[in-house]
């Protein structure tokens, strides 16, 4: 994997884990947030939930990754063969 596809995958992820906390402090001037234990939970399901409306409206609408932070995927090579073959 290349450097600029490390940071590709590297920002879309760190996007998608910190919309729900922007979202989450947006409310606060106004909404009323749980802030006991299930507040984790709670927030996981923001992230998870909003990273995967963002790939399902990406595989219709390729600019729609610009959400997570960067319009296109990564792309990863092929692994080389390292020459060790599993027995048979």
């Amino acid at each position: 994997m290349s450097l600029s596809d490390w940071f590709v995958s590297w920002l879309r992820t760190n996007v998608a884990a910190w919309v729900p906390t922007l979202a989450a402090w947006l409310a606060s001037f106004g909404i009323d947030l749980p802030v006991e234990a299930s507040a984790l939970a709670f927030g996981s399901l923001l992230v998870s939930a909003f990273y995967t409306l963002v790939r399902l409206l990406e595989a219709k609408w390729p600019t729609a990754g610009v959400l997570l932070g960067w319009k296109s995927q990564p792309t990863y090579a092929v692994a080389r063969s390292t020459g060790i073959r599993r027995a048979q």
